[in-house]
């Protein structure tokens, strides 16, 4: 007699979860199995426990399991709790809909998903939805996450499809001249050797030419002036998941100071002025352009390391420069500022009207703006030479910017026009030896607000738009007691070739809170802000100005208020030049290192050693620094590749 196992499945009903379940693992077959593997005289006993179990109602099945408790051994208990603690687990993502699941996985944070994809195969496809991804990625790119306080670079440069080009790493080309003896120590008490050289050096009067000396090596003019028409620039769509994956590398190098140093070498005197651009539509590598005390404005080809061209005209050391797609502008020492054209090399028009060095300058669509050692700024017309006057500082101007306080009111750029027409809400910022910074009402003409504080000379100036958050502070305020029990120091060694002078070294600090907060706080708070901040929306814009000066420290100012918010100490000498985005403050000082900064918390990040000599200008990328030192070099540090 064969007896076989029957659970009641009513006709044309579909089956629960668990019973579904069941069927799919095979395991009624499995007991069948078991069934018949025994003497007939017990197969029949089982069978029929098994029918009457089955047959008989919900409250009679309690008492039967309720008796059967009773009797059970603790062997029996065991197996059952081993059996029961798999069988009351439900797979929920395989019972809802997909749109549901993604609504749940929605409230996780990005290393929450990674763990949910190593489940199962189903919870990886679920985990893996770009939909999910491309949210996380717009919370933290190029901003920081009003959840969490973090952000990770746009690296805008990747985004775009651009022909192969040379590894951004393979080595320098050969310097043009020997390296720079080591400078002799300087009290910080005396005035800074760079200024000295200006005032009372006698430097050789060339001829007022802009002649392209590009080495045999680099790419021949023509590669700067037309793009090629035969290179195919196909777009690449990539997983969200990978594009967030690759700038977490790269904020996480950042972070733990893994970087890549090269050090480019042509100026034979100290780097005064530098720019660089990886955005430019050509040509297809990034530039970087450089000014210097040795007369002359250096354009590179910022991957290779190579220089393209080398410009010459000023008469004395070049102090400040600006480019974009269209033209080059240098201020110099020798009284003038030039408008060049970088990729043919030209010198398009000399503006003359100060009377002692161009210290600084700043332009943007319609007008260009100078600060000079005879203590005025002025406002020009780039094309017509037409200017006016600002007077108010007491000493040198070291750094002017342009900016719009009402966002959307300037006129559509038309810089040619003949008349120098200043539109409403175009302000300025002045920075000078005098120790004040002055706000500048341009279609007025006149100072509308003083910012004091500084007690030494302010020689860089920037203007940032960040997120106004009101009372939410507390979110990224750190307790300096904490920071400070809690702080650590990791150094790494950097080697950027077989010169000694090459030797770079990276200095974190709070490493491990860092990393620890890293991995751990983007699931802080997440689910009870999450509605908070869809009604919110994005928040108001507002205007901080960062300032360093000679008197060591940074300040952050609040523009409307012309107070102070925060003052960052970690210079032991005077601080040259800032550079900032929404997620990182930079600054060169004289003591030779470059500071990384965290701006919110006020807290350094990191310190570059490596300089020679006072380190005078820095620009600051989504994933690199590009720092100019009296020493005559100019450094690059990547971190988006490290040893």
């Amino acid at each position: 007699m064969q007896f076989s196992l029957q659970l009641p499945q009513p006709p044309l009903r579909k089956l629960c979860v668990r019973h579904q379940r069941i069927a799919d693992q095979g395991t009624n077959l499995k007991l069948q199995q078991a069934l018949d593997a025994l003497p007939e005289e017990e197969r029949q006993v089982v069978n029929s426990i098994w029918s009457n179990f089955s047959t008989s109602s919900h409250p009679r099945r309690e008492l039967i399991l309720q008796g059967i408790l009773t009797m059970c051994c603790f062997s029996q208990l065991s197996l059952l709790t081993e059996q029961l603690g798999h069988l009351i687990r439900i797979d929920p993502f395989i019972v809802f809909p997909r749109e549901v699941s993604l609504k749940i996985l929605a409230y996780l944070d990005a290393t929450s998903l990674c763990r949910a994809a190593q489940v199962s195969k189903h919870w990886r496809s679920l985990a893996d939805d770009d939909i999910l991804w491309r949210e996380i990625c717009q919370q933290h790119i190029g901003q920081k996450c009003l959840k969490c306080g973090w952000g990770l670079p746009i690296l805008e440069r990747r985004r775009q499809a651009r022909p192969g080009s040379a590894s951004p790493f393979m080595p320098p080309s050969p310097p043009s001249s020997s390296k720079r003896q080591l400078e002799a120590a300087h009290s910080h008490l005396d005035r800074p050797l760079k200024r000295q050289r200006s005032e009372g050096h006698h430097y050789p009067h060339d001829q007022p030419t802009a002649s392209p000396s590009p080495p045999s090596s680099s790419p021949q003019p023509t590669d700067l002036l037309t793009p090629s028409t035969n290179i195919k620039t196909d777009m690449i769509t990539r997983p969200w998941k990978d594009v967030y994956s690759e700038r977490l590398t790269v904020e996480r190098n950042w972070r733990r100071g893994r970087c890549l140093v090269r050090t480019l070498r042509g100026h034979t005197d100290g780097v005064m002025c530098l720019q660089f651009s990886e955005t430019l539509q050509h040509p297809s590598f990034p530039i970087l352009i450089t000014g210097s005390y040795d007369l002359t404005v250096r354009v590179w080809n910022l991957e290779t390391g190579l220089e393209i061209r080398c410009l010459k005209g000023h008469t004395r050391p070049v102090r400040a420069l600006q480019f974009d797609e269209a033209k080059l502008i240098t201020g110099s020492m020798d009284h003038t500022i030039r408008v060049w054209n970088w990729r043919k090399g030209e010198c398009i028009r000399t503006l003359e009207g100060h009377t002692e060095g161009v210290v600084c300058l700043d332009f943007d669509a319609n007008i260009l703006a100078s600060g000079s050692a005879d203590t005025t700024v002025k406002i020009w017309n780039s094309c017509t030479g037409e200017a006016f006057t600002l007077r108010g500082h007491r000493d040198w101007v070291n750094a002017v910017r342009l900016w719009d306080a009402h966002e959307g009111a300037s006129s559509p750029p038309d810089h040619c026009r003949s008349t120098l027409k200043i539109d409403t809400g175009k302000m300025l910022f002045s920075a000078s030896d005098d120790g004040t910074i002055r706000l500048w009402d341009l279609a007025k003409r006149t100072c509308v607000r003083q910012f004091t504080g500084h007690v030494g000379h302010v020689q860089s100036l920037r203007i940032l738009d960040v997120d106004d958050e009101s009372g939410g502070d507390s979110l990224h305020a750190s307790d300096p007691a904490h920071a400070t029990e809690n702080s650590s120091l990791d150094v790494v060694q950097l080697c950027g070739g077989s010169n000694p002078a090459d030797i770079c070294t990276v200095v974190t600090h709070d490493t491990r809170k860092s990393n620890e907060n890293m991995d751990n706080t983007w699931s802080t708070n997440r689910t009870a802000n999450n509605s908070t901040a869809s009604m919110i929306g994005k928040p108001a814009k507002k205007p901080v100005l960062i300032s360093g000066s000679l008197d060591n420290t940074i300040k952050v100012w609040d523009v409307e208020t012309g107070k102070a918010t925060r003052t960052l100490f970690g210079h032991i000498e005077g601080v040259w030049a800032v550079a900032c985005d929404k997620l990182r403050l930079v600054s060169g000082s004289h003591d030779r290192t470059i500071k990384v900064w965290n701006r919110e918390e006020g807290r350094c990040t990191a310190t570059l050693f490596g300089h020679r000599g006072a380190v005078t200008c820095v620009g600051l990328g989504e994933d690199k620094v590009v720092s100019g030192s009296d020493d005559g070099d100019v450094r690059i540090w990547s971190f988006s590749d490290h040893e």
